[in-house]
């Protein structure tokens, strides 16, 4: 996959568990761990600003871009 998703990186340096950013980004910890872990097809502007909220951060320092081998 092409789009890298760092939440784990930003939890790591917030000291939060996920656990904790589920409930303060109102989703489940379940949909959580699909973005975590790049299984998701999609994720909402509004989600991935709750996620900046909850985390002080920038949609960059929680998504980034490799392209695939062989193009």
């Amino acid at each position: 996959m092409a789009i890298i998703v760092n939440v784990d990186v930003m939890l790591a340096r917030r000291k939060m568990s996920s656990g904790e950013l589920a409930e303060k980004v109102g989703i489940s910890p379940a949909n959580l761990s699909i973005l975590k872990t790049g299984k998701a097809k999609a994720v909402r502007f509004t989600t991935l600003s709750a996620l900046c909220k909850a985390l002080d951060c920038q949609p960059g320092d929680l998504l980034e871009y490799q392209p695939d081998d062989g193009t």
